[in-house]
């Protein structure tokens, strides 16, 4: 085993000419750093302690599972992917709406040495058979009757999956793994997890795929564990404190779901808890009560909006008033002289009105919110700090294992995605683009050398394709994407990110898509939210309309006109939107318009809609 690297003191980033800022490990490392070390770390700390808590088949209330006894059922799992035949290093997948069974499997397949390959629950037939036969995938956990018959037609019609055997969490397929495992030595699993190391593949993440075909992303168990064992002790108020409880609704597939999940098994005391998806989230939230929650930014932009549009008449006045206030106040914390004592009074006032239902909303012991995959905009991060819950909004990529840098508690700027993390740095290239290096790095792109080789720098940085900036001492600040710019007619250079993130704050707003590429002025399509329309329509005393009727009404485009030109104010007027059309069809992951994790798929949507773009430099 190789020594540790040891951890240096202190956290604050170090600078070289304020083009690169560095943080130095705070929890030192070494080649023994595996999730089976770190889930034995976990109940050698504490046993007895919950670590996950699991939600009752019906009803409200949570089952609590200590971390010996998930450790136990891990190993019963693991034993019985042995019994199966599976080889260290064979690849397993999973493919799952988030759940218990999904964090036990990823854990069992560990214990027993093998590589886990998650397939997004959404993902159609052909998106699976190219991971699956990419990937060379053994053994495959569904969860379902409708997953287990997707993959099983692809296992009898394609020849490279002919030998895959498929198991159905619903034909108590983890209960199958347990009964065949028991024949199997203990011996046969400690000697399986002593032969690996830091260095070793733990999982290929394949990415949700913008353009073109998914890379899978390989993540070492050095990349997984490493980082999430400094992030605890960086951000231990969110991730480690003695009674942290984190609810995961983000797919699991989504590598920020499962930075989560290991983070918390490294953690001290953490619990962690599984639903499958939004549409119960107020009633899981407050049976759960997280401390933090953690979600993708258009989860906040709903709350906020929904908040907004149930509220009518003096209610609502009431709402945005509070609104105002919150932004208001969360500025001023960022000025020297911080909020006057009357804008303080105002806040508390608000509190016990607005504020405190809101967090009740989240389940009532909230105090963080993390905001990941994508920009939550300045005006949604001070309304959320100014409401009394901290927002740290951070960014990374598959490529960096989740997290590359985050705003913290002590040390937030709204409106940048905060500082390098522990054992990471981020450096900006002379055209602006963000390059990373560290411990959460990825090794590569499976089977893809010349797509590796395209990733990397000569002297080793990680290319992002995003553009940046920085602020203060390595606060950094994202701008757009370095291969979505868009380059006017008239030579303008456009970054749409920060126009699409103000215009889908409206709760009228689902999805924007900014165009002008080489066309003489700046467009946007947008698409109408078919939950919130029924509660703007209310709101307005308006009759109501589905979405192809409201598309065409001149007093929901009259508000849309008015959410643009608001949204115009942050740019110069060469940058700012001269026309929109609204769509009739949102964005989703089913019509292939999404990626599963919520990013539009740009040339997709350019293709589709090309009618509708050329329509708009045509009027």
């Amino acid at each position: 085993m190789t020594p540790p690297i040891p951890a240096q003191p202190g956290a604050a980033p170090s600078a070289t000419q304020a083009r690169e800022y560095s943080t130095r490990l705070l929890t030192p490392v070494h080649a023994g750093m595996t999730t089976p070390w770190a889930l034995a770390e976990r109940v050698r700390r504490n046993p007895e302690g919950t670590l996950v808590a699991r939600k009752a088949s019906l009803g409200r209330s949570w089952h609590d599972v200590s971390a010996r006894a998930f450790r136990a059922q891990v190993r019963e799992v693991a034993a019985g992917l042995v019994a199966k035949g599976l080889e260290p290093g064979d690849a397993v997948g999973i493919m799952s709406h988030t759940s218990y069974e999904w964090t036990l499997m990823d854990f069992a397949a560990w214990e027993a040495g093998l590589v886990v390959v998650p397939i997004y629950e959404t993902s159609s037939a052909e998106q699976a058979r190219w991971i699956l036969t990419d990937a060379s995938v053994r053994l495959i956990l569904v969860e379902n009757e409708a997953m287990d018959t997707l993959v099983t037609s692809l296992a009898h019609s394609v020849p490279e999956l002919a030998d895959l055997e498929v198991l159905c969490v619903e034909r108590e397929g983890i209960l199958e793994l347990t009964k065949a495992g028991k024949a199997v030595d203990a011996a046969e699993l400690d000697r399986r997890t002593a032969e690996l190391t830091s260095q070793s593949l733990a999982t290929i993440v394949y990415t949700s795929g913008t353009t073109g075909r998914p890379k899978g992303a390989e993540l070492t168990h050095g990349n997984l564990v490493q980082l999430c064992v400094n992030v605890c002790a960086h951000v231990p108020e969110v991730l480690a404190g003695p009674h942290v409880r984190l609810l995961l609704f983000l797919p699991l597939a989504h590598v920020l779901g499962r930075f989560i999940e290991i983070a918390l098994v490294c953690s001290h005391s953490g619990v962690l808890g599984h639903v499958p998806d939004v549409r119960n989230l107020v009633t899981d939230l407050g049976s759960f009560r997280p401390t933090a929650v953690l979600a993708v930014p258009r989860v906040f932009e709903k709350i906020y909006n929904a908040a907004d549009a149930r509220a009518t008449g003096t209610k609502q006045k009431i709402f945005r008033a509070a609104a105002k206030t919150a932004i208001a106040y969360s500025r001023a914390l960022d000025t020297p002289e911080g909020p006057s004592r009357a804008l303080r009074a105002r806040r508390a006032g608000f509190d016990r009105l607005v504020f405190a239902k809101l967090r009740a909303i989240l389940g009532g012991q909230v105090t963080h919110v993390i905001s990941g995959g994508g920009p939550l905009g300045e005006r949604l991060g001070h309304f959320y700090r100014g409401a009394g819950v901290t927002v740290l909004e951070g960014y990374g990529l598959t490529e960096t294992m989740g997290p590359c840098a985050v705003n913290l508690p002590r040390a937030t700027r709204i409106g940048t995605v905060g500082l390098p993390l522990p054992g990471c740095s981020i450096r900006l290239a002379d055209d602006g683009e963000v390059l990373v290096r560290g411990i959460g790095t990825f090794r590569g792109y499976h089977n893809s050398p010349e797509a590796t080789a395209e990733a990397f720098t000569a002297d080793g940085w990680l290319r992002t394709g995003d553009v940046a900036s920085f602020e203060g001492q390595g606060f950094l600040r994202i701008t757009g994407r370095k291969k979505e710019i868009i380059v006017t007619a008239g030579g303008k250079n456009v970054a749409p990110a920060q126009l699409e993130d103000r215009l889908r704050g409206h709760p009228l707003v689902s999805q924007v898509l900014v165009v002008g590429d080489n066309r003489p002025c700046i467009g946007a399509l947008i698409t109408l939210d078919a939950e919130m329309l029924p509660l703007w329509l209310s709101a307005h005393g308006l009759e109501e309309m589905d979405v192809v009727d409201a598309a065409a009404d001149p007093r929901v485009r009259a508000a849309l006109e008015r959410a643009v030109a608001r949204t115009n104010e942050s740019v110069s007027r060469a940058e700012s939107i001269r026309a929109f059309t609204v769509l009739t069809t949102d964005f989703t992951v089913a019509n292939g318009l999404l990626t599963p994790s919520m990013k539009v798929k740009r040339a997709e949507v350019m293709e589709r809609f090309a009618t509708e773009i050329d329509e708009l430099y045509t009027r």
